[in-house]
């Protein structure tokens, strides 16, 4: 009988793709992997899910529309990404190790949130339907628990790089900084403002020469 099933579990915070993306000058989303700055975290991260998820499923490819169960275990109930945002991150490095061979393939999934400080991880079951189905119910509870509350969202723009360019000058204004103060946080050196690429609304800043060799 041919795997139907895999179990993946990697160790560590996950992390989510949206965090650590960068803009070009066209305003296309891209994802550094070698700056070594912050931003390569999620291409490392990618990585680390790829070899290990094939290391602990040797020899299985699954070809066939899947089940997926994934639980995902946060240091912090306060702190922490969107856990809908987390899947793309992790079946983004499972495709890419060949135990999967599209993440469209995921054609039913459920999605756990807990909380271990000592132990963050996740941990992924794959169930190939040719050999399982999933049955599920909501049921109510006899006595109730105290409610988890959220509060909304901090409201993001998405602020262009000319934008991001005149906050940067505003700043430099305003702390009474010369725009020689610019570094790159790359190759270390002097730019002016009209010489940059930013990120993070101007926290991480990169001359336009580095920035093209990244990609």
């Amino acid at each position: 009988m041919n795997r139907t099933y895999a179990k993946v579990v990697i160790d560590g915070s996950p992390i989510s793709k949206s965090n650590f993306k960068l803009y070009n000058t066209k305003g296309r989303a891209i994802l550094p992997y070698n700056s070594g700055k912050y931003h390569d975290r999620y291409a490392i991260y990618e990585e680390q899910i790829a070899y290990l998820s094939r290391c602990q499923n040797p020899g299985i490819i699954l070809s066939e529309s899947l089940i997926a169960i994934l639980k995902v275990y946060y240091k912090s109930s306060k702190r922490h990404p969107d856990t809908n945002n987390i899947t793309k991150s992790i079946f983004d490095g499972i495709e890419k190790s060949g135990l999967i061979v599209n993440d469209a393939q995921i054609r039913r999934i459920i999605i756990e949130e807990f909380y271990d400080k000592d132990k963050p991880r996740f941990e992924l079951e794959l169930f190939g339907e040719s050999q399982y189905s999933i049955n599920y119910k909501i049921v109510e509870k006899d006595k109730c628990d105290p409610p988890l509350t959220y509060s909304p969202p901090p409201n993001r723009k998405n602020i262009s790089r000319i934008t991001s360019q005149n906050k940067i000058k505003t700043s430099c204004k305003k702390n009474n900084k010369s725009n020689s103060s610019l570094k790159c946080e790359v190759c270390g050196k002097i730019i002016s403002t009209d010489n940059l690429i930013s990120a993070n609304n101007g926290k991480t800043i990169i001359c336009k020469d580095c920035f093209n060799k990244l990609f």
